[in-house]
This record gives structure tokens, C-alpha cells and sequence, in this order.
């Protein structure tokens, strides 16, 4: 595996350990604001509970040997895709409901907030998608 996708999938996994671990202390209200309406749980269950897949997706994503199969880093790299993906009506409702958290304090602070979410199911299908893996 090249040297950047190494790079993008540890820094990723470390981004997601530490936003689990944010999720479960420091930032718990802020990430609160990101919960759709819609969400069965209340919103800070379902902060606690994603904080802990957070955590949870970023250790897999660090640790995970490339191999073929279910138990795969490419696999791994999937459901973090997915997890991103799943998350992302809670930016959208934070940015509907005019909600402030993180600093984004501002419509158009929340809207450019919305452009990243892309950004992070690339890095989770790049980091752990090894092309030449996957031509032997």
C-alpha cells in the first residue's frame, strides 16, 4: 500500500478516535446540536452511541490488516464510508435549524460544512483500497 494511503487511513482512524472521544467528554452538547429531529434515541444516547462506533471504526481503520475477505481493511473502509454517509443528515439538520455548534456560528459556516462530508468518504475508500491488492 502507498505511503499517502497509509497516511489518510491512520490520520483518518486517529480523526475518528478522537472524535469518539469527543463525543463521550469535552464536546458532548456540541455534537448534540448535529442530531436530526427524526432520530428515535434521545440526542444525547445517540451521541454516546456514535461516539463509541467512532471510536470504534477509527481503531479498525488503524489496525485492521490488508487481506481479502469480510475481515478486511477494504471492508473496513466500507462501513467507515457508510458511517459518514449515515451521519451526514446531521450535518444537514444542524445547518436547517440554524443550530451554532463547533464554531459554526453562521449559515454559510454550516453550508461549507456540508462540502467535507464527501471529502471524508473519500479519504475512508482511498485509505483502504489498495489497488494493487487487488490485481494479484
Amino acid at each position: 500500500m502507498s505511503a499517502a494511503r497509509t497516511t489518510a487511513r491512520i490520520l483518518l482512524g486517529a480523526g475518528l478516535v478522537f472524535a469518539g472521544v469527543s463525543h463521550l467528554t469535552f464536546a458532548r452538547k456540541d455534537f448534540q446540536a448535529q442530531v436530526p429531529d427524526f432520530v428515535p434515541l434521545d440526542a444525547d444516547t445517540t451521541v454516546l452511541a456514535s461516539g463509541v462506533v467512532e471510536i470504534a471504526l477509527g481503531t479498525a481503520l488503524a489496525v485492521t490488516p490488508q487481506r481479502k475477505g469480510l475481515a478486511s481493511r477494504s471492508t473496513v473502509g466500507w462501513i467507515a464510508a457508510a458511517f459518514f454517509a449515515a451521519v451526514f443528515p446531521g450535518n444537514v439538520s444542524q445547518w436547517q435549524h440554524h443550530r451554532s455548534a463547533f464554531g459554526l456560528d453562521t449559515d454559510r459556516k454550516r453550508l461549507i460544512r456540508l462540502a467535507f462530508q464527501p471529502l471524508l468518504i473519500a479519504a475512508a475508500l482511498y485509505g483502504t483500497n489498495d489497488r494493487s491488492a487487488s490485481k494479484r
